[in-house]
């Protein structure tokens, strides 16, 4: 038997279905539906079909064993995708998988590999409890104070119209990888991702290039803080100071003159 086939029966055991009546809902003989569970791999018409029937990915229908996840613990997204797994300890605690800088390189092509996943670190923190969660690694200087190293944990999210503008988020993109940013939508097919140091231009991001979107939860400093690491809050607040003390000495010169 086929990973397809032996998916299938598992499907159907696990929802308590007779292959007549699967085969009734597909609108397709049951001799032919039970072909499916033994040996034969379907149509892509009756694929597809299927695969909207359970709400499981084709993908993952043809290439991973879903009896070695807990089905129930899937997280069932728009256009039948499916993100794995959610990993839950003994007392039902969420489990937060941890994107290493050595695992960093290969996510862009495992995002979406169960197996790449359930390989990956996890961690649990009992604030963070309904979504789903994953931290990634900072890189680059592009948005302080989050240093090198440090990890920013992002919950997910489903829908390209759930972004908030000003919000940060992690990207993940065919083009630029990942990537985390400040976000302001432009229209209907792109978003501008800024940095919070200004000395990087904004640029845009079109929908069709991301694969997953994760907003925001809580960040992991992984180096204590320095005196003099000044964000670019407090960058302004200096140049603020330095504004208004000039002011003040143009004022005094002003008035001495005269």
């Amino acid at each position: 038997m086929s990973i397809f086939s032996d998916n299938l029966r598992y499907l159907r055991v696990k929802s308590g279905m007779t292959q007549q009546k699967i085969a009734d809902e597909l609108r397709i003989p049951r001799e032919r539906y039970a072909k499916y569970e033994a040996f034969t791999d379907p149509p892509l018409d009756c694929l597809q079909k299927i695969s909207r029937y359970y709400h499981v990915s084709i993908d993952l229908l043809l290439s991973f064993d879903i009896r070695r996840v807990p089905y129930e613990n899937l997280i069932q997204l728009e256009e039948n995708r499916i993100l794995l797994p959610i990993t839950v300890d003994k007392d039902g605690e969420n489990k937060i998988e941890i994107v290493g800088a050595k695992a960093q390189a290969g996510y862009l092509a495992g995002y979406g590999d169960p197996e790449f996943i359930e390989s990956l670190q996890r961690i649990s923190l009992p604030f963070l409890t309904n979504g789903k969660y994953r931290a990634f690694p900072v890189t680059g200087d592009s948005m302080p104070p989050h240093k090198e190293g440090s990890f920013v944990v992002g919950e997910y999210v489903e829908r390209i119209n759930d972004i908030v503008d000003g919000r940060t988020y992690i990207l993940i993109t065919k083009n630029n990888g990942m990537s985390y940013k400040r976000l302001y939508k432009k229209d209907k097919n792109s978003v501008m991702a800024h940095s919070d140091n200004t000395i990087y231009e904004p640029y845009e991001v079109l929908y069709s290039d991301v694969l997953e979107i994760w907003r925001y939860a809580c960040s992991i400093a992984t180096q204590e803080f320095e005196p003099d690491d000044l964000g670019v809050m407090s960058v302004k607040d200096v140049l603020q100071g330095i504004r208004q003390d000039f002011s003040a000495l143009r004022t005094e010169f002003i008035q001495r003159k005269w």
